[in-house]
């Protein structure tokens, strides 16, 4: 592993910065309080090679790797979170399961759509019943000649209302069967198709967070991802690589706090001084700046695994793990630095703490990452 970024990559992770310094900073609080999605930034963001960032040029995208893709999250992530979390979800879920495991019609089809920004994207696994435990899923696709018929739901979908199309795992045999289920690609306004309700969340406010609705949805058979049955093994997969991407996010919230709360330290004198120079508050900082670089050494080794093509499943489980208990350990303390103005909404850091507890639930809880590092280590 090389610790040098390149030059490129430091061009990348200052146009994230700069584009989330001219789009989204001068609306955060808006958003956050009406809890408005802001698509036409989604839009904005795939003008500037953000939607599609590990999709081949061919398709459409920018063609980058894992490292720049965490740099670019991270650096959207220090300004809003909220947004942070859509585009890494539009990237590593829906666009990435259809470039990893479509076939190349379906991806000439779709992943120009995705990586330009022009279509937004949702990933449905997730059920009311089945969090944790996905494999006992309920949502059916049955069999009908050329088609497969869905009935169910899906519940906590990132754009479940605001997406142009969604990748959406159902059973197509046993329940429990981790090879009962399968991956579709469903266009919104397909007949049966319909969304639900909006969550109205404590944090991540202006990333959208719904339900997907399937009444006797029809969907032709090519429309399947892979071979049937496939679904459940492909989520893993693209789980080894969202793993990632909400470790980017955490780190991202981790450097936003700490830099938040470094400024303030400096700047805010008690008893004659700046409050940076007592021990309490400085051994604060070091804490926080020690636990910032482990997350990104862990991440980026992730990343450099993943870019050669070598399994991650431990090592993204490891980094999403330490990364997220790392970003709420250090939002907390934020606030705690910042005092009584660290919980009113003047300040950012009130944010990043509500932020920050996503970071430990989605996309695999801070317990199911456990589970996947104990399996692997023991075997």
């Amino acid at each position: 592993m090389n610790f040098n970024s390149s030059e490129e990559h430091i061009l990348i992770a200052n146009s994230a910065k700069e584009f989330a310094e001219q789009y989204i900073r001068p609306h955060i609080m808006e958003w956050d309080e009406s809890q408005y999605f802001p698509a036409d930034v989604l839009h904005k963001a795939g003008e500037m090679g953000f939607m599609g960032i590990f999709i081949p040029e061919e398709y459409g995208g920018s063609g980058l790797g894992y490292h720049e893709y965490i740099s670019i999250i991270e650096e959207i992530s220090k300004v809003d979170p909220s947004i942070g979390l859509s585009i890494a979800a539009h990237n590593s879920l829906c666009t990435g399961h259809i470039h990893y495991f479509g076939n190349n019609e379906q991806k000439k089809k779709w992943l120009p759509k995705l990586a330009s920004g022009k279509w937004i994207g949702a990933w449905g696994l997730t059920e009311h019943n089945t969090g944790s435990d996905a494999g006992g899923m309920n949502t059916t696709a049955t069999k009908d000649g050329d088609f497969f018929v869905l009935n169910g739901s899906k519940n906590f979908i990132t754009h479940g209302i605001s997406g142009d199309i969604a990748v959406v795992i159902a059973r197509t045999g046993e329940k429990g069967n981790s090879h009962g289920m399968s991956a579709f690609v469903i266009e919104k306004g397909t007949p049966g198709f319909s969304s639900g309700k909006k969550e109205d969340k404590l944090g991540m406010r202006a990333s959208e967070t719904a339900e997907l609705v399937f009444d006797n949805c029809r969907i032709h058979k090519d429309n399947l991802l892979g071979e049937e049955g496939d679904g459940f093994i492909q989520s893993l997969k693209i789980l080894d690589g969202g793993r990632i991407s909400i470790g980017a996010l955490s780190l991202g919230i981790s450097k936003g706090a700490y830099e938040a709360s470094l400024k303030y330290a400096k700047e805010r004198v008690q008893f004659g001084k700046p409050i940076s120079s007592f021990q309490a508050v400085s051994f604060k900082l070091s804490d926080m700046a020690t636990e910032i670089e482990a997350s990104e050494l862990l991440l980026h080794k992730a990343a450099f695994l993943k870019n050669r093509g070598d399994k991650v499943t431990t090592l993204g489980a490891m980094a999403k793990l330490y990364a997220s208990e790392a970003c709420v350990k250090i939002a907390n303390e934020a606030v705690q630095i910042h005092g009584g103005y660290g919980y009113t909404k003047e300040f950012p850091v009130e944010k990043f703490y509500r932020d920050s507890k996503l970071c430990t639930i989605g996309e695999g809880t801070t317990e199911i990452q456990k589970v996947v590092i104990s399996r692997n280590i023991l075997k």
